[in-house]
């Protein structure tokens, strides 16, 4: 995320940050940059403006020109400005009364609110509520279905809605029917047009007032920038939307949507669309976010994401094989998986604090093909292999190179690879001092 925009404020504060002293000068030619960033990176001009003017007025203070490191202190200003930027803090939903309480996503068609419907059912399950989805779009073929299909998978109920219903008849009659289901909470997943347009708003009107939903969420497609920005201040006016999901976020490399919609609508950004996968997507953070635009990384947010993939069971079962010296490739394999549910190689690097510049370095680019190389390796192995790794002998090893379309070079880099991570582990874990996530990692 934001590649484009961290790369260009990285370089400007490079340049500030290799001078001993800052004069007004020096502060107002880097600011006339990072104006230039913004606006490249699709930041709305009037939110720009306001930004540089707010940096510009602390900057040219005592706390920076008569700083030890005044470069440093420019670059703590800047974060504190973005996180204000993007609404201070992280904002979650808000449901007062009895429930089922209800939740309405609204959008353009082909902003993503099929799938962001379902991942935010399976997000509040993990938070303990009971959701129940309701497929309100019976303009779009196949989007009941889809949504049906997305349910089955998270193993969350829905709606059994049909294409000759209306809209409002739908909502309602899932309200009446959510309790015999078990559910403390509808999320509906509404039409969208290509574009803006009377029937779309008065149709979505009527579903709310018939409801009064508690929430009412705009997904709108981060990769469009400033269209987004400004689909949601249209829909804000209509509708008075609570919040916003921004989608497609592992795309958009600018950062527009996510550094103007707050200041344009008011209205904070809920949460974010990871990934493709039906756990990618995440509450909002403003500070993280302002931290990771900057290039110092998001611990806190790899941290979740280790807690959330890695069973804790599993977890101290292997702590138990790994003190007894047990630890064998098919322990390696379940971990890496667990791994990848954690997201792209290059997702968690750019989480870790310095590397979001590092990663620029294409020679340092992580290669996924690794990962699907080790675990084809792993697969091509016999279970006994796999429980007793030393007895792979050179025509195993051809075997196993064969089998998974690999070179015995490969093989033999994989096993001593594993040979040295199993003496690390189980050391650490014989001192007490085991961390399964950031040794594999």
């Amino acid at each position: 995320m934001f590649d484009s925009l961290s790369e260009k404020l990285n370089g400007v504060f490079k340049k500030l940050t290799g001078k001993g002293r800052l004069t007004e000068s020096n502060i107002q030619a880097a600011l006339k940059e990072v104006r230039l960033a913004l606006l490249e990176a699709d930041v709305n001009y009037k939110v720009v403006k306001k930004l540089i003017e707010d940096i510009r007025e602390r900057a040219i203070g005592h706390e920076v020109l008569e700083s030890l490191t005044p470069g440093q202190q420019i670059i703590k200003i800047v974060n504190e400005e973005l996180t204000r930027l993007m609404g201070e803090s992280q904002e979650g939903l808000q449901f007062k009364g009895n429930p089922p309480h209800t939740v309405m996503l609204v959008g353009l068609q082909g902003s993503g609110k099929t799938t962001t419907s379902a991942k935010l059912a399976r997000y509040l399950r993990k938070q303990g509520r009971c959701p129940y989805l309701v497929p309100a779009d019976v303009y779009r073929p196949a989007a009941i279905d889809q949504l049906h299909r997305l349910g089955e998978q998270i193993d969350i109920p829905v709606y059994p809605s049909r294409q000759d219903q209306r809209p409002e008849e739908i909502c309602l009659d899932a309200l009446t029917q959510a309790g015999s289901k078990g559910a403390d909470l509808l999320i509906l997943d509404t039409a969208g047009r290509l574009h803006i347009d009377e029937t779309l708003m008065a149709e979505l009107v009527g579903i709310k007032t018939g409801l009064n939903p508690g929430e009412i969420l705009l997904v709108a497609d981060a990769m469009t920038g400033q269209d987004a920005v400004n689909v949601a201040k249209t829909f804000n006016a209509s509708l008075d939307i609570s919040g916003v999901i921004l989608s497609k976020m592992e795309g958009d490399a600018r950062g527009g949507a996510a550094l103007s919609i707050k200041a344009v609508t008011g209205k904070p950004i809920k949460f974010v669309g990871v990934g493709e996968k039906i756990s990618a997507l995440e509450p909002f953070y403003p500070e993280r976010m302002a931290s990771q635009i900057l290039g110092m990384g998001d611990v806190l947010s790899l941290i979740e994401k280790a807690q959330d993939q890695f069973d804790e069971q599993e977890t101290k079962k292997l702590e138990k094989r790994l003190k007894k010296s047990q630890f064998d490739f098919e322990d390696f394999q379940s971990q890496l998986k667990q791994m990848k549910k954690m997201g792209s190689l290059q997702e968690i690097m750019g989480m870790i604090p310095g590397m979001g510049q590092v990663k620029k370095l294409k020679q340092l680019q992580p290669d996924e093909n690794e990962l699907v190389k080790v675990e084809a390796i792993i697969n091509s192995m016999t279970p006994e292999e796999r429980r007793k790794y030393k007895m792979i002998n050179g025509s195993r090893r051809r075997r196993i190179a064969k089998g998974s379309g690999t070179t015995v070079q490969d093989v033999n880099r994989l096993i001593k690879n594993f040979a040295q991570t199993k003496k690390m582990m189980e050391r650490f874990a014989k001192k007490g001092n085991l961390d399964i996530p950031s040794l594999l990692g």
